[in-house]
Protein backbone atom coordinates (compact mmCIF):
# COMPACT_ATOMS: atom_id res chain seq x y z
CA UNK A 1 0.00 0.00 0.00
CA UNK A 2 1.28 3.43 -0.91
CA UNK A 3 -0.39 6.46 0.61
CA UNK A 4 0.28 8.57 -2.47
CA UNK A 5 -1.50 6.11 -4.81
CA UNK A 6 -5.24 5.80 -5.20
CA UNK A 7 -6.82 2.53 -4.15
CA UNK A 8 -7.37 0.27 -7.15
CA UNK A 9 -10.95 0.16 -8.44
CA UNK A 10 -10.38 -0.85 -12.06
CA UNK A 11 -8.14 -3.06 -14.13
CA UNK A 12 -7.14 -3.07 -17.79
CA UNK A 13 -7.18 -6.58 -19.18
CA UNK A 14 -6.65 -7.40 -22.83
CA UNK A 15 -7.08 -3.72 -23.69
CA UNK A 16 -10.44 -3.38 -21.92
CA UNK A 17 -11.02 -1.37 -18.74
CA UNK A 18 -13.08 -3.24 -16.13
CA UNK A 19 -14.45 -1.90 -12.87
CA UNK A 20 -12.93 -3.91 -10.03
CA UNK A 21 -14.81 -4.41 -6.76
CA UNK A 22 -12.17 -4.90 -4.10
CA UNK A 23 -14.37 -3.97 -1.16
CA UNK A 24 -13.34 -6.11 1.80
CA UNK A 25 -16.64 -7.98 2.02
CA UNK A 26 -16.52 -8.80 -1.70
CA UNK A 27 -12.97 -10.13 -1.38
CA UNK A 28 -14.06 -12.21 1.63
CA UNK A 29 -16.84 -13.67 -0.55
CA UNK A 30 -14.23 -14.46 -3.21
CA UNK A 31 -12.01 -16.19 -0.64
CA UNK A 32 -14.97 -18.24 0.63
CA UNK A 33 -15.73 -19.40 -2.91
CA UNK A 34 -12.07 -20.22 -3.44
CA UNK A 35 -12.02 -22.38 -0.28
CA UNK A 36 -15.32 -24.15 -1.06
CA UNK A 37 -14.33 -27.72 -1.87
CA UNK A 38 -17.79 -28.68 -3.16
CA UNK A 39 -17.66 -26.33 -6.18
CA UNK A 40 -16.04 -27.28 -9.48
CA UNK A 41 -13.06 -25.11 -10.37
CA UNK A 42 -14.77 -23.77 -13.52
CA UNK A 43 -17.79 -22.66 -11.49
CA UNK A 44 -15.56 -21.13 -8.81
CA UNK A 45 -13.69 -19.15 -11.44
CA UNK A 46 -16.91 -17.88 -13.05
CA UNK A 47 -18.37 -16.86 -9.69
CA UNK A 48 -15.16 -15.11 -8.62
CA UNK A 49 -14.74 -13.16 -11.86
CA UNK A 50 -18.43 -12.14 -11.74
CA UNK A 51 -18.00 -10.85 -8.19
CA UNK A 52 -14.83 -8.94 -9.00
CA UNK A 53 -15.63 -7.32 -12.35
CA UNK A 54 -19.41 -7.73 -12.56
CA UNK A 55 -19.17 -9.65 -15.82
CA UNK A 56 -18.80 -13.27 -16.74
CA UNK A 57 -18.43 -13.03 -20.52
CA UNK A 58 -14.74 -13.87 -20.83
CA UNK A 59 -13.50 -17.21 -22.10
CA UNK A 60 -12.24 -19.65 -19.46
CA UNK A 61 -8.54 -19.04 -20.24
CA UNK A 62 -8.98 -15.27 -20.05
CA UNK A 63 -10.91 -15.56 -16.78
CA UNK A 64 -8.06 -17.59 -15.36
CA UNK A 65 -5.42 -15.08 -16.46
CA UNK A 66 -7.48 -12.16 -15.13
CA UNK A 67 -8.10 -13.91 -11.80
CA UNK A 68 -4.40 -14.74 -11.38
CA UNK A 69 -3.46 -11.12 -12.04
CA UNK A 70 -6.05 -9.75 -9.61
CA UNK A 71 -5.17 -12.29 -6.93
CA UNK A 72 -1.41 -11.76 -7.13
CA UNK A 73 -1.48 -7.97 -7.50
CA UNK A 74 -4.33 -6.94 -5.23
CA UNK A 75 -5.62 -9.70 -2.96
CA UNK A 76 -2.69 -11.85 -1.85
CA UNK A 77 0.16 -9.38 -2.10
CA UNK A 78 0.60 -8.72 1.62
CA UNK A 79 0.65 -12.38 2.56
CA UNK A 80 3.61 -13.31 0.37
CA UNK A 81 6.41 -14.35 2.64
CA UNK A 82 9.98 -13.85 1.49
CA UNK A 83 11.85 -17.00 0.64
CA UNK A 84 14.32 -17.85 3.42
CA UNK A 85 17.85 -18.58 2.26
CA UNK A 86 20.55 -20.65 3.93
CA UNK A 87 24.12 -19.39 4.49
CA UNK A 88 25.05 -20.38 0.92
CA UNK A 89 22.10 -18.45 -0.55
CA UNK A 90 20.05 -21.54 -1.35
CA UNK A 91 16.29 -21.57 -0.64
CA UNK A 92 15.43 -23.24 2.66
CA UNK A 93 13.00 -26.19 2.59
CA UNK A 94 9.37 -25.09 2.73
CA UNK A 95 7.31 -26.33 5.66
CA UNK A 96 4.60 -28.81 4.81
CA UNK A 97 0.97 -27.65 4.69
CA UNK A 98 0.05 -29.34 7.99
CA UNK A 99 2.83 -27.51 9.80
CA UNK A 100 1.81 -24.21 8.19
CA UNK A 101 -1.84 -24.82 9.08
CA UNK A 102 -0.96 -25.41 12.73
CA UNK A 103 0.99 -22.14 12.81
CA UNK A 104 -1.72 -20.04 11.14
CA UNK A 105 -2.79 -17.58 13.84
CA UNK A 106 -5.95 -16.20 12.22
CA UNK A 107 -8.72 -17.35 9.89
CA UNK A 108 -10.90 -14.66 8.33
CA UNK A 109 -13.97 -16.91 8.34
CA UNK A 110 -13.63 -18.65 11.70
CA UNK A 111 -12.52 -15.48 13.46
CA UNK A 112 -15.13 -13.22 11.86
CA UNK A 113 -16.87 -12.33 15.13
CA UNK A 114 -13.55 -11.59 16.86
CA UNK A 115 -12.41 -9.47 13.91
CA UNK A 116 -15.72 -7.60 13.93
CA UNK A 117 -15.49 -7.00 17.69
CA UNK A 118 -11.89 -5.81 17.33
CA UNK A 119 -12.82 -3.30 14.65
CA UNK A 120 -15.68 -2.11 16.88
CA UNK A 121 -13.16 -1.60 19.68
CA UNK A 122 -11.45 1.01 17.49
CA UNK A 123 -14.72 2.58 16.34
CA UNK A 124 -15.25 0.87 12.98
CA UNK A 125 -18.46 -1.02 12.27
CA UNK A 126 -17.60 -3.46 9.49
CA UNK A 127 -21.26 -3.93 8.59
CA UNK A 128 -21.51 -0.19 7.88
CA UNK A 129 -18.31 -0.43 5.81
CA UNK A 130 -19.51 -3.21 3.50
CA UNK A 131 -19.19 -2.09 -0.11
CA UNK A 132 -17.09 0.90 1.02
CA UNK A 133 -13.90 -0.20 2.76
CA UNK A 134 -11.28 -1.39 0.29
CA UNK A 135 -9.51 -4.71 0.82
CA UNK A 136 -6.15 -2.93 1.28
CA UNK A 137 -7.64 -0.68 3.97
CA UNK A 138 -9.16 -3.69 5.73
CA UNK A 139 -5.85 -5.59 5.68
CA UNK A 140 -3.87 -2.58 6.90
CA UNK A 141 -6.21 -2.00 9.83
CA UNK A 142 -6.43 -5.71 10.67
CA UNK A 143 -2.65 -6.06 10.75
CA UNK A 144 -2.26 -2.95 12.94
CA UNK A 145 -5.04 -3.55 15.46
CA UNK A 146 -3.95 -2.61 18.98
CA UNK A 147 -2.79 -5.33 21.37
CA UNK A 148 -5.84 -4.86 23.59
CA UNK A 149 -8.29 -5.98 20.87
CA UNK A 150 -9.80 -9.44 21.23
CA UNK A 151 -8.34 -10.78 17.98
CA UNK A 152 -4.81 -9.71 18.96
CA UNK A 153 -5.22 -11.39 22.35
CA UNK A 154 -6.42 -14.58 20.64
CA UNK A 155 -3.50 -14.52 18.19
CA UNK A 156 -1.09 -14.23 21.12
CA UNK A 157 -2.79 -17.19 22.79
CA UNK A 158 -2.57 -19.29 19.62
CA UNK A 159 1.11 -18.47 19.12
CA UNK A 160 2.08 -18.95 22.79
CA UNK A 161 4.77 -21.51 23.52
CA UNK A 162 5.77 -22.50 27.09
CA UNK A 163 8.90 -20.80 28.40
CA UNK A 164 11.21 -21.36 31.31
CA UNK A 165 10.13 -19.50 34.41
CA UNK A 166 6.39 -19.71 33.73
CA UNK A 167 4.41 -21.39 36.48
CA UNK A 168 2.70 -24.70 35.83
CA UNK A 169 -0.64 -22.99 36.61
CA UNK A 170 0.02 -20.35 33.95
CA UNK A 171 1.02 -23.00 31.41
CA UNK A 172 -2.13 -25.01 32.16
CA UNK A 173 -4.26 -21.87 31.80
CA UNK A 174 -2.64 -21.02 28.46
CA UNK A 175 -3.12 -24.57 27.16
CA UNK A 176 -6.81 -24.37 28.07
CA UNK A 177 -7.10 -21.03 26.26
CA UNK A 178 -5.34 -22.53 23.23
CA UNK A 179 -7.90 -25.34 23.18
CA UNK A 180 -10.73 -22.82 23.46
CA UNK A 181 -9.44 -20.63 20.62
CA UNK A 182 -8.00 -23.39 18.39
CA UNK A 183 -8.77 -23.01 14.70
CA UNK A 184 -10.73 -25.90 13.24
CA UNK A 185 -9.85 -25.31 9.58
Amino acid sequence: MKLNDLLVNSIVFDGILYDLDLSFNNVLDVLEILNNKSLLKELKLSMIVKLLIGSNELEYGDKLLLWKEIFEKYINKSSKEPVELDLDGNPMPIKDSEQLKSEKPIDLTEDASYIYASFRQIGINLFDEQGKMHWEEFQAILEALPDDTIIQKIIKIRLWKPRKGETSEYKAQMRELQKKYRLTS
